[in-house]
């Protein structure tokens, strides 16, 4: 049976000034993410929450949150949840947007992100925090509670023994992940109804969904991935990745500053030869040795094209019919050489096609038989024919 536990928080003071300081006008997520830039929110955000219970240290001591690479980075991070919210209308106004924190460095960096655009966002929306305790053996109870009190989060603790569960199912030397996700996803999405919230956010990142997306290339014979907003399967909630377009790297980073306690998956991560481990090793190399190579193949999985695939039911290949006019565009070059001419004039094709010269100043000459006379006539012939065909320009990859 599910057991949850419930914290309310009292909003801290310093939340609301920054709130308060937000302009009236902004009325979309365009115009806040570039509206913030200048407001000096990371410190106000920065401080409330990482000093939220944290003893005031001396005047020559400096926090790693206090520092310029510190508030560099969380700029960053937060114009792009910004504006993946934007591109994909992940949060509207007057939603309930239940995080799920798992303990690790995404979920935590996710919940802390979206804390800070709460307070300085151009619209009103709750954020609720739901961990589901699966009973892995060695599993910190402790730690998640500990945090989020500590730092005035609504949550729910949800307690279920799915380990015991994914131990039965799943045979000796098996991976658990497939199992393990699905008898999480099962207990999340209920619970989301239950309470009512009305979106789902889930910590997976740009370097998840390309992962994911080699996996299913690689091992699943299909171009698909983690849609960064995705409507289940049974329509009764809506997901959403607010980190789809933050690199791993950089939540590592975050991570590190902020010093969050990070609770290892022991589960999981006793595992070795995990494909997805496997894959990810792959992007870390590709991105070590070709900086820009992620950042394109993310771009292509926003960039498709179902004609140039192969998928019939995306694209209909069968109805493609040429809708020819009846401008003719004779070959560009120096000759036709026909060969069994009876066989071409049986099936009605022409025995003779004719050229047009495509540039002069490169035309061949390689019948040398002709007297000097009928080369300059060929040449003049060539030079008028060229100021007189219409062309459509080529270009000669040797030249």
């Amino acid at each position: 049976m599910t057991v949850a536990t419930l914290f309310t928080p009292k909003i801290p003071s310093q939340f609301d000034e920054a709130s308060s300081k937000t302009s009236s006008t902004d009325t979309g997520w365009d115009s806040y993410a570039e509206h913030t830039d200048s407001m000096g929110y990371d410190d106000i955000a920065g401080a409330a929450i990482s000093n939220n219970t944290t003893e005031q240290t001396s005047s020559t001591q400096i926090l790693p949150t206090e520092t310029a690479e510190f508030r560099k980075l969380q700029k960053k991070l937060r114009r792009q949840v910004s504006w993946a919210i934007r591109d994909f209308n992940m949060i509207e106004d007057g939603d309930v947007v239940m995080v799920c924190v798992s303990g690790g460095k995404d979920s935590y960096t996710l919940l802390d992100i979206l804390l800070l655009l709460k307070r300085i966002a151009p619209i009103s929306f709750d954020i609720v925090a739901v961990n589901l305790d699966q009973k892995q053996p060695g599993y910190p109870e402790d730690i998640l509670p500990t945090y989020l009190n500590e730092q005035g989060i609504a949550h729910y603790i949800l307690e279920k023994d799915t380990y015991s569960i994914v131990k039965s199912v799943v045979p000796e030397g098996k991976t658990y992940c497939s199992a393990c996700s699905r008898l999480r996803r099962g207990s999340l999405y209920g619970f989301a109804k239950q309470i009512g919230a009305t979106k789902i956010a889930l910590g997976h990142h740009r370097d998840d969904m390309l992962a994911t997306f080699f996996l299913n290339l690689f091992h699943g014979g299909a171009l698909k991935s983690m849609p960064p907003k995705l409507l289940s399967d049974d329509k009764q909630n809506l997901l959403i990745r607010p980190l789809a377009y933050v690199e791993e790297k950089d939540i590592i980073e975050y991570a590190r500053l902020k010093e969050f306690p990070i609770i290892p998956c022991n589960l999981c991560g006793s595992q070795t030869n995990l494909q997805r481990a496997i894959i990810n090793d792959m992007l870390r190399e590709w991105d070590n040795a070709h900086p820009q190579r992620l950042a394109s193949i993310f771009k292509a999985m926003q960039n498709v094209a179902p004609s140039q695939l192969a998928d019939r039911e995306l694209f209909d290949f069968e109805t493609l019919n040429i809708e020819r006019d009846d401008n003719e565009r004779l070959f560009e070059g120096d000759n036709i050489q026909a060969g069994q001419t009876d066989s071409l004039a049986e099936i009605g094709l022409p025995v003779a096609p004719k050229t047009q010269v495509f540039n002069p100043k490169f035309a061949s000459h390689h019948n040398h038989d002709h007297d000097h006379d009928q080369q300059a006539e060929s040449t003049d012939s060539m030079a008028k024919t060229s100021r007189t065909t219409q062309k459509i320009p080529t270009i000669n990859p040797v030249i």
